[in-house]
């Protein structure tokens, strides 16, 4: 067995800790649990950091718990939030769970024997619960002073959303989660991030309080961005871990245009690397920041973990062919989907691929069927100064025509004014 704690510790992952966790850790293999809250049918970038805690939980020889709540996902948690969320059905509820075991999956191992991880709903032993049994059996042993004294709590209380009933038994219900591993799988630690740990230590109290029992607790560090941005959020939104929600090349691209700031916070983090190996890169990179090698082990690596390495060949070729020179070869492997989600945010132009059959200028293709520019002027313009290339190719004749045969996949032209602005031409 090797020390979780101190793995978390040097990876700057650690943020509180119950006093002798450690110490009960050294002990032998023990089972712990974090707990996922089924709001959509993908887990996203900011579930990374509560993943790869688990799996470095597992790796030190103990048994990982992933706890789906099937039950609280129709409350909502309060921590952290500034208003309350959307109560979803129990349908919607279904759906992501299973979005969710697929993903998961990816990352832990799931076996009977051993430390292999297990998955557990807590619908299982909240569906039968009726209000009275739960008022009695947990609502009597922690008192309102006590969960009024949560930050989460307070500031939800002192804020002009304010915090309705379902929302503060919120902290009553995650520590009977606690309190049922406990009891019932003899799980002796929970894990998350520090704004759980208000809830967390409500579940210890509730094991103390009920059955004269003791837990353990250990949270980490909210992840923040250097620039004071949230981290996992791009302009188009929240970067998931499905592709089809978030594709692998933008899945990539987000890791690679990480700062130099935040990668050599992020790579400690979110790659298994050892501090050997992480630090023989930061020396690397420091030599020669341009080159972006700690962006690059990043983003290789986590792209591979979340999906495969053949997605991140895919992810690597597409950045290659719109930063770099590409093959034009590489767009023809692709679906029509793939190609748009690579276009996807750039200007998009509809042209009739019957009129592209008799043939089209391009200063007509571009300034009169499309607005790529304002003018055939400037289209010749461009030109003559080596700005502008059809497919990958410099044009340098200002009567050149295109017609269906100059489409990819019978059905695309990219053109490219300067070095980095994109245009799709989209025939049909």
């Amino acid at each position: 067995m090797t020390n979780f704690v101190e793995e978390l510790r040097w990876r700057g992952m650690l943020h509180d800790i119950m006093p002798n966790t450690e110490e009960k850790l050294k002990e032998g293999m023990t089972s712990g649990y974090i707990g996922f809250d089924p709001t959509a049918d993908s887990l996203h970038v900011g579930h990374l950091t509560q993943i790869m805690t688990l799996i470095h939980f597992q790796r030190a020889g103990h048994k990982p718990f992933a706890l789906v709540g099937g039950a609280t996902g129709m409350v909502g948690d309060p921590s952290g939030k500034s208003d309350e969320r959307n109560l979803q059905t129990p349908e919607m509820i279904e759906h992501n769970l299973k979005g969710m075991k697929k993903q998961l999956s990816k990352f832990l191992k799931f076996e009977d024997a051993g430390n292999g991880a297990v998955m557990v709903n807590n619908a299982d032993w909240f569906k039968d619960m009726n209000l009275f049994t739960f008022i009695r059996d947990v609502g009597k042993h922690i008192t309102v002073n006590y969960m009024m004294a949560k930050d989460s709590v307070k500031r939800r209380l002192e804020g002009d959303s304010g915090l309705s009933f379902t929302e503060f038994c919120y902290q009553l219900i995650q520590g009977y989660d606690f309190y049922y591993l406990w009891k019932n799988n003899n799980c002796l630690l929970q894990m998350g991030g520090s704004d759980q740990w208000g809830n967390i230590v409500t579940g210890t109290e509730l094991i103390r309080r009920k059955d004269q029992g003791t837990a353990y607790a250990i949270t980490t560090q909210l992840i923040k961005k250097a620039d004071g941005t949230k981290f996992g959020k791009t302009e188009s939104g929240a970067v998931w871990l499905d592709p089809e929600k978030t594709s692998p090349y933008k899945y990539y691209q987000f890791w690679l245009n990480a700062s130099d700031d935040d990668v050599k916070k992020w790579i400690r983090i979110f790659t298994l690397k050892t501090q050997t190996e992480i630090e023989a890169l930061e020396v690397e990179h420091d030599a020669a920041p341009h080159l972006r090698i700690l962006q690059k082990a990043l983003a290789e690596d986590i792209t591979v973990k979340t999906h495969s390495e053949e997605a991140l060949e895919t992810a690597i070729k597409t950045s290659e062919f719109l930063f770099g020179n590409g093959a034009l070869e590489f767009l023809q492997t692709l679906d029509s989907k793939s190609v748009l989600e690579i276009f996807e945010g750039v200007p998009q132009f509809n042209i009739s691929k019957a009129e592209l059959a008799n043939g089209i200028d391009i200063a007509t293709l571009l300034a009169e069927k499309t607005t790529v520019f304002p003018s055939k002027g400037e289209v010749k313009k461009t030109i003559q100064g080596g700005g502008l290339s059809v497919n990958k190719a410099k044009v340098t004749d200002a009567t050149a025509n295109y017609n269906t045969v100059d489409l990819i996949n019978d059905e695309f032209i990219i053109v490219q004014k300067g070095k980095k602005n994109y245009f799709l031409l989209i025939a049909g």
